[in-house]
């Protein structure tokens, strides 16, 4: 049996791929939305008390808010590079037009920040880890890359047949070193070179005092939740390259993101020292196609 905690594919109304407020997961930040434009369409929206950030996972299209009109280049896939990434701010009405799927990343907002636009070119992206422990992450709304009021988002690449979210990490307390945030992790695995569906796998565990137990097979279009606990790792097929888009927002008086690893896991990040980094990375539109 799937843990409530796991949200499978497609389970939302159109047209919706995923619609997950902080009613429906049953905590009180953060959301995620997934719209399917199909060839063209449009969506009317409106942020209210929640700030977004809002991207491409493939396709592309504008959005519009007032007078203010963005473009979001389209993106083949998750795994071709990063995308267009467009803020806007609380409580404001929006349309959203192109084709293909958009994530509308949401987080519970107080204060008004300008609507804005971040080209695909100007995300920065961080190789983390080492051997198969390599993964890609696109920084393109965590709290050191960009200024928000609540909202933490950003997208990782797990190459097939390394772990990534690991060595597993939790940050629901509000301390010195730990920060609380809610998690959403939504999937998509890459086809196989023979052009075969892929899946991975997702772990989270608690501690004594706040037991939560999930392990989870995803496959494209799923999503885990994270309330709390410690999570990792995420694991990719061989042969199936793995993507998740995280989104997070707590309720402490500080923006960022700061972890405690599990203790038993924590040696793992000096063994990285001594290797090299997944020649596969970093995944770019050009290099996919020399796959």
């Amino acid at each position: 049996m799937n843990s409530p905690l796991y949200i499978k594919a497609n389970s939302a109304a159109a047209p919706f791929t995923v619609a997950i407020t902080p009613e429906d997961a049953g905590w009180a930040e953060c959301s995620l939305h997934v719209v399917d434009l199909g060839t063209e369409g449009s969506i009317s929206l409106n942020t209210g008390h929640t700030e977004v950030m809002i991207l491409p996972l493939s396709g592309g299209g504008t959005v519009a808010c007032g007078d203010d009109s963005f473009d979001l280049t389209p993106r083949a896939s998750v795994f071709d590079g990063p995308a267009d990434m467009v803020y806007l701010g609380i409580d404001q009405a929006y349309t959203i037009s192109g084709h293909g799927r958009i994530a509308i990343c949401g987080a519970q907002a107080t204060n008004a920040f300008p609507n804005r636009r971040v080209a695909a070119a100007d995300v920065a992206v961080e190789l983390r880890g080492a051997g198969n422990c390599s993964r890609q992450v696109h920084n393109f709304g965590t709290a050191t890359a960009f200024q928000a009021d609540s909202l933490i988002a950003c997208e990782v690449i797990t190459p097939g047949g390394n772990w990534s979210s690991y060595p597993a990490h939790k940050h629901d307390e509000n301390t010195d070193v730990e920060t609380q945030l809610e998690e959403i992790y939504y999937f998509e695995i890459d086809d196989s070179p023979a052009g075969t569906p892929g899946f991975g796998y997702h772990r989270v565990y608690g501690t004594p005092q706040r037991p939560i137990e999930v392990l989870e097979e995803v496959r494209t279009g799923d999503v885990v939740l994270v309330p709390h606990g410690y999570h990792g790792p995420s694991i990719a097929a061989p042969g199936h390259h793995m993507y998740y888009l995280n989104v997070m927002a707590g309720s402490g008086p500080t923006r960022a993101w700061l972890i405690c690893d599990d203790p038993n896991h924590t040696w793992l990040r000096g063994s990285w020292e001594h290797q090299e980094i997944d020649p596969r990375l970093p995944f770019t539109l050009s290099s996919r196609k020399g796959e």
